[in-house]
C-alpha cells in the first residue's frame, strides 16, 4: 500500500484507465437439487464486470475485464475491486468461482436469489449478503435487489442483479478524488464503505414513505374513496418489504461486531456500530410508518362509517319530513262521500279547503326542519353532499 506504483506480475488488460479520468422478480431452482447448482433467471441482466485497483498513489479502473484478467490484480499488494452487474452469465460466474476460489455453496448463495441477508466466515474469505434499496425514478416506489460481498486478504468482489443503478457512485467518486482515507485503508474498510452506502439508501426510500403516508392522511380524512384503500394496502405491503430487507442486516453487522473476523481490523468494527446504529433507527422508522397505515386503515373504516352515517342522518330528515306530509295526503286521498254522512270528510266542500291543506302540510314540514336545524342535524349536510 505504501509503493509509488502498481507492481503487476504480468502485463494488465489493455483497457485500462486511470480512475480520475472518466467514472462513471425472483427465481428460484427445483426443490432437491444437488447443493453448489446454479439456478439462473432467464431474465436476469447479463454479467458485466468493472474493476477498480488502488494504493494510496494511484488507483486505475478496467471497464467489461475478464475473470481471468482479473488474476493480474489479485496478486499485488493493492486493493481490487471486482463489481459484477447482473447474475445472466453462467460462464462468467463460474470462471469466477475459480479465480477467486469461492466454495459451490458461496456460488449457489450468490446467484440463487433471493437469500436472507447473511454473514458466512470462511476461512480465506468472509461472505456478506446484504439486500439494497433504490427509488424509483417517479418517487412512488422502490427497487429491491440483492447484493453480496466477497471480502478477501486484498480484495472485494461484489455481485449485483442489475447493472442500470446502485447507491455506490459516492464510493467510487471517494475513490477517484482520493477523499477521506478509504486509499489508505484495505478492503475491510472498502467492504464497510459499500455496505454502509446500502444502508443509508434506505433513508431516502424512507423520507418518501413519509409524504405518502401524510398525503393518505389527509386523503382519508377529507375524501376517502375505494381506490384509498389500494394505496393503504401498497404502503403496508412495501413497508413489509423494507422490513425484510433491513431487520436480517442488523442481526448480521450485530454478529459480525460480536464474533468479529481476522479479515476485519478494530478500527473496521468501531465502523460497523455505526452501521449497527443507522440499521436500528431505521426499523424503528419502518415500525413506527407500519403502525401509522394500520391507524389509516382503521381512521378509512371510521370515515367511511362516519359518512355513511351522515348519508343516513340525511334521510332520515328527509323521510321525518314527508312522513307526516304523506299522512295528511293519505288521508285527503280517501274515496269518501260527504253528501252520504257529514261525518266523511266535509273539508272536501270547504271553499278554501286546498289552500288550507297546503297550508297545514307547509306548516308542519316548516316546523319539522326548524326542529331539526335547532338539533343540530343539518350541520353535515353540504358536506355530504359534496363528498356524494
Amino acid at each position: 500500500m505504501n509503493e509509488k506504483r502498481l507492481q503487476l506480475p504480468n502485463k494488465p488488460p489493455q483497457n485500462e484507465e486511470k480512475l480520475e479520468e472518466d467514472l462513471f422478480p425472483y427465481y428460484y431452482g427445483e426443490p432437491g437439487s444437488v447443493p453448489g447448482t446454479l439456478d439462473i433467471d432467464p431474465d436476469a441482466a447479463p454479467s458485466e464486470l468493472v474493476l477498480i485497483d488502488y494504493n494510496q498513489e494511484n488507483a486505475v479502473r478496467v471497464q467489461q475485464i475478464s475473470p481471468e484478467q482479473c488474476v493480474y490484480y489479485l496478486d499485488t499488494e493493492s486493493v481490487s475491486w471486482v463489481d459484477v452487474r447482473g447474475l445472466g452469465s453462467e460462464d462468467i460466474l463460474i470462471k469466477l468461482g475459480q479465480v477467486f476460489n469461492l466454495h459451490q455453496l458461496v456460488l449457489e448463495d450468490v446467484v440463487n436469489i433471493p437469500q436472507r441477508p447473511k454473514i458466512e466466515d470462511y476461512k480465506n474469505q468472509l461472505v456478506i449478503i446484504t439486500r439494497m434499496v433504490i427509488p424509483d425514478s417517479d418517487g412512488k416506489g422502490f427497487r429491491s435487489e440483492q447484493v453480496s460481498l466477497i471480502l478477501g486478504e486484498h480484495y472485494l468482489l461484489t455481485l449485483q442483479e442489475e447493472s442500470s443503478m446502485d447507491c455506490f457512485n459516492p464510493v467510487r467518486d471517494r475513490l477517484r478524488g482520493n477523499k477521506g482515507s478509504i486509499r489508505q485503508r484495505g478492503p475491510d474498510f472498502l467492504a464497510y464503505a459499500l455496505w454502509d452506502a446500502i444502508i443509508d439508501g434506505f433513508f431516502p426510500v424512507l423520507e418518501d414513505f413519509g409524504e405518502r403516508i401524510e398525503d393518505l392522511e389527509d386523503e382519508v380524512v377529507h375524501k376517502p374513496n375505494e381506490q384509498t384503500l389500494g394505496k393503504i394496502y401498497q404502503v403496508k405491503r412495501d413497508l413489509l418489504t423494507l422490513r425484510r430487507a433491513i431487520w436480517p442486516q442488523r442481526d448480521a453487522i450485530n454478529a459480525l461486531i460480536r464474533d468479529k473476523s481476522p479479515l476485519l481490523s478494530e478500527d473496521v468494527i468501531v465502523y460497523l456500530r455505526d452501521c449497527y446504529d443507522h440499521t436500528v433507527q431505521i426499523i424503528d422508522v419502518v415500525e413506527t410508518y407500519r403502525e401509522l397505515t394500520t391507524g389509516l386503515m382503521d381512521v378509512y373504516l371510521s370515515a367511511l362509517s362516519n359518512k355513511m352515517n351522515e348519508i343516513m342522518k340525511l334521510l332520515t330528515v328527509i323521510s321525518t319530513i314527508f312522513i307526516p306530509l304523506t299522512f295528511i295526503a293519505g288521508v285527503y286521498g280517501m274515496n269518501f262521500n260527504p253528501q252520504a254522512s257529514p261525518f266523511n270528510m266535509p273539508e272536501l266542500n270547504w271553499y278554501w279547503g286546498y289552500p288550507v291543506c297546503w297550508a297545514i302540510m307547509i306548516i308542519v314540514a316548516s316546523s319539522l326542519i326548524i326542529f331539526f336545524w335547532r338539533k343540530g342535524w343539518f350541520n353535515n349536510v353540504s358536506e355530504v353532499k359534496r363528498d356524494g
